[in-house]
């Protein structure tokens, strides 16, 4: 197994398994500070994570998706498995679209106990982002190993 399939699996060990993530999702604000710089905004989601990409239910109209409508640039982190990474956010549209029953049945699964409190699924806005994930870096062990991942380029270097 080389480096980045080390990484690969490690992130799979940590998010993978049908888990509810919570992350740490940060984006750029529409609205721009005093100056016309970009304001960068932050928030938690419940995230589910398969190959390579995070998965979060939300409604279309939110702060979240408006942003990522403008630029699609997004961060996340997990500060309990210090993981930190950057990629792109894409609206893969409405719950119910049937391209999405596969994907919907494993985000019902991974946050059961609120999903339905939280997903109006009759609302054609309540949709799936994807947040395919382009480079990241994988803290284990509190500094000992660091994987620095290019899920672009499928390569992993590892610092010590």
């Amino acid at each position: 197994m080389d480096e980045y399939e080390e990484g690969l699996r490690l992130l799979e060990e940590k998010f993978g398994g049908g888990k509810d993530n919570v992350i740490s999702l940060a984006t750029v604000a529409v609205e721009r500070a005093g100056d016309g710089a970009p304001l960068p905004a932050v928030r938690g989601v419940d995230a589910y994570y398969e190959g390579g990409a995070f998965y979060v239910t939300t409604n279309a109209r939110s702060n979240k998706m408006k942003e990522i409508a403008a630029n699609r640039q997004v961060s996340i982190a997990s500060c309990a498995e210090m993981f930190t990474a950057s990629g792109v956010g894409e609206s893969l549209g409405w719950v119910m679209e049937p391209r999405n029953a596969e994907l919907r049945a494993k985000l019902r699964a991974a946050f059961a106990p609120w999903y339905d409190s939280a997903n109006d699924e009759k609302d054609t806005d309540c949709c799936i982002l994807a947040i395919r994930l382009s480079k990241g870096v994988l803290n284990v062990n509190h500094w000992e190993k660091l994987y620095r991942l290019d899920f672009e380029s499928k390569a992993c270097i590892i610092s010590t």
